[in-house]
């Protein structure tokens, strides 16, 4: 097991710049996610730590090595990719001992190899089969046990479950991380899927436009975030923004910002205009027993219910001509409701994120 290093890493395809001055530092044993939308660069930061991809500038290391100019079979990792890449004429037990076979490792060890990874990922009983006769979750599982028997020093996973449908993506998930855990080896995980990201890693590195916006614990990032582009891209749903000017009022801050006119007590300190973030958990119907600031009317744009909770996008006049605001309120339980439906909700003040209305960067984590 080793850490992993990025050192002010570029990678530039003629004159498109995929990955810009990238610097992280995975720990030994880490389980890292790199997490943004298509054109990020988290898949091209990954290649470029497999040897798949070139370093046009920076150091990238394993452990103590530099790796730029290292072959990738030379770089002691194991890679699982979205297409499983099985062998059809081979059966799962020649699929996970093929690997170990070409380094000529030795037999018995192979055995024992292919034997716990097969435990481990409950694939024991289809050892004989062929990848034809695998389900796509089986045939994932496959992939993943291939990975673990070489034991590397880092585990490279570029969207392994995106070809998995929902209640297996979640099974797979929670195996993955387990299996990590158990093995206590460095992985470096890339997807595009955030509730991937906040449930499986360690930490979280947010990637846009090939630039390093964040990196933390999923607790950090989801309720700190850098800029406004890490906040409305971490959460399910994502926060929601308002602008808003603000002026000191009775040992506190008013906002307004249309139909928006709240003060938050205790606050100082914000400049004229600000973005305002807010989680939908932290807006909630009108209730003024329940310490919210508000009410803030708006008409009910869609609802998204889910059993136990329902969200609630509720569009807000934007003021003078300008474009309705829409916050995504929390209902806890059931909400009859329906599009154009009146409904009145309130902010709990101390869950509000504030911006710099210029260049969206966190005023207040």
């Amino acid at each position: 097991m080793s850490a992993v290093k990025f050192t002010d890493v570029h990678k530039r395809f003629g004159g498109v710049v995929a990955v810009s001055g990238l610097s992280l530092d995975i720990a030994d044993g880490e389980f890292m996610v790199l997490v943004g939308p298509s054109g990020s660069g988290k898949t091209t930061a990954l290649r470029m730590l497999a040897g798949l991809e070139s370093v046009t500038e920076g150091e990238v290391r394993i452990g103590e090595r530099v790796v730029n100019r290292i072959a990738p079979g030379e770089r002691d990792i194991a890679m699982v990719f979205q297409d499983y890449a099985l062998y059809p004429q081979m059966t799962v037990f020649q699929n996970l001992a093929f690997g170990l076979k070409r380094r000529k490792t030795p037999k018995p060890e192979i055995e024992r190899r292919v034997k716990a990874a097969a435990v481990s990922l409950d694939i024991e009983r289809y050892l004989e089969r062929k990848p034809g006769q695998l389900s796509g979750g089986q045939a994932q599982r496959v992939a993943l046990g291939r990975a673990l028997v070489r034991e590397p020093q880092v585990f490279l996973m570029d969207e392994p479950l995106s070809n998995l449908d929902a209640k297996l993506r979640t099974r797979t998930r929670g195996e993955i991380k387990r299996l990590q855990q158990e093995v206590n080896t460095t992985t470096v995980y890339v997807t595009h899927d955030q509730v991937e990201a906040m449930t499986m890693g360690d930490r979280i590195a947010v990637m846009n436009n090939g630039v390093l916006e964040q990196v933390g614990t999923p607790e950090e990032l989801y309720e700190h975030p850098a800029n406004v582009f890490v906040g409305g891209f971490i959460g399910s749903p994502p926060m929601s923004f308002f602008n808003a000017s603000t002026g000191a009022e009775g040992g506190g801050t008013r906002l307004r910002s249309g139909a928006i006119d709240v003060l938050v007590p205790g606050l100082d300190g914000l400049p004229a205009e600000v973005t305002v973030g807010v989680r939908p958990e932290c807006a909630q119907p009108w209730d003024p027993q329940a310490g919210l600031v508000g009410p803030v009317a708006g008409e009910v744009a869609w609802v998204e219910a889910l059993g136990r909770e329902t969200f609630v996008g509720v569009n807000v006049d934007g003021g003078a001509g300008g474009e309705p605001t829409q916050v995504v309120v929390h209902h806890g339980g059931r909400a009859t409701l329906l599009p154009g439906d009146p409904l009145e909700f309130g902010l709990a003040p101390r869950s509000l994120r504030y911006f710099d209305a210029a260049d969206g960067g966190a005023i207040r984590r």
